[in-house]
């Protein structure tokens, strides 16, 4: 009896952690690049958006997973799509509320988590496919480790760019070498497809040793 109950558990655990590394939507599965590159221009944006992923992630898996037996497969994508444009509409609405410089600063990219490959992805290979429970551990997973992609790509390019690291008004720390002559190439957009280009090429080169 012990071990039956220890399994879902566990289960439930190997499917949040992939999401951070085995199937990294950015540096892995290489989806959603789109955002990724429009909005590491600073940890703001980058956090922004994937709060906003999160949601709409984990709201649209559930609902999914608990309809999956009543969606006829025929129409199954509409309906996907209509749930997760519900969850974009009341994230949209919340950050124009209450937080309209980040809804300024994310703009159409907001809305186009709606046609997101790993919000529709995610729905379609998996929420689709299993229970709630799951679903929740898969949405969870996969909504932080895209997070953490915008955040590292974020990371670098504000260091780079500008010389410090500011989060939400608050400067953490700078590097005063970057600070006088700051690399300002890495906030520009061909700045995020250097940096986006050598952290795929790491964590390919990463997963060639492993695979050795």
């Amino acid at each position: 009896m012990e071990i039956e109950k220890v399994k879902p558990i566990k289960k439930f655990w190997q499917e949040f952690k992939k999401g951070f590394v085995i199937t990294n939507p950015v540096f892995v599965l290489v989806l959603g690049l789109c955002p990724t590159l429009a909005v590491t221009s600073s940890i703001d944006n980058a956090l922004g958006m994937g709060i906003g992923v999160i949601f709409v992630l984990l709201g649209s898996n559930i609902i999914i997973s608990l309809i999956r037996r009543f969606t006829p497969p025929i129409v199954r994508i509409p309906v996907f799509i209509v749930v997760i444009a519900s969850f974009v509409t009341i994230l949209s609405l919340v950050f124009e509320a209450f937080i309209p410089p980040l809804y300024e600063a994310l703009g159409i990219y907001l809305a186009l988590i709606v046609v997101n490959c790993i919000i529709l992805g995610r729905a379609e290979a998996f929420a689709s496919k299993n229970t709630v429970f799951y679903s929740i551990a898969d949405a969870l997973g996969i909504g932080m480790g895209f997070t953490l992609s915008l955040f590292i790509v974020s990371f670098l390019r504000e260091i780079l760019g500008t010389g410090k690291l500011t989060v939400f008004g608050l400067n953490l720390f700078s590097i005063p070498v970057l600070s006088q002559l700051p690399l300002s190439f890495f906030i520009m957009p061909p700045g995020a497809f250097l940096v986006l280009g050598l952290l795929l090429a790491l964590f390919r080169w990463l997963g060639v040793l492993k695979n050795e």
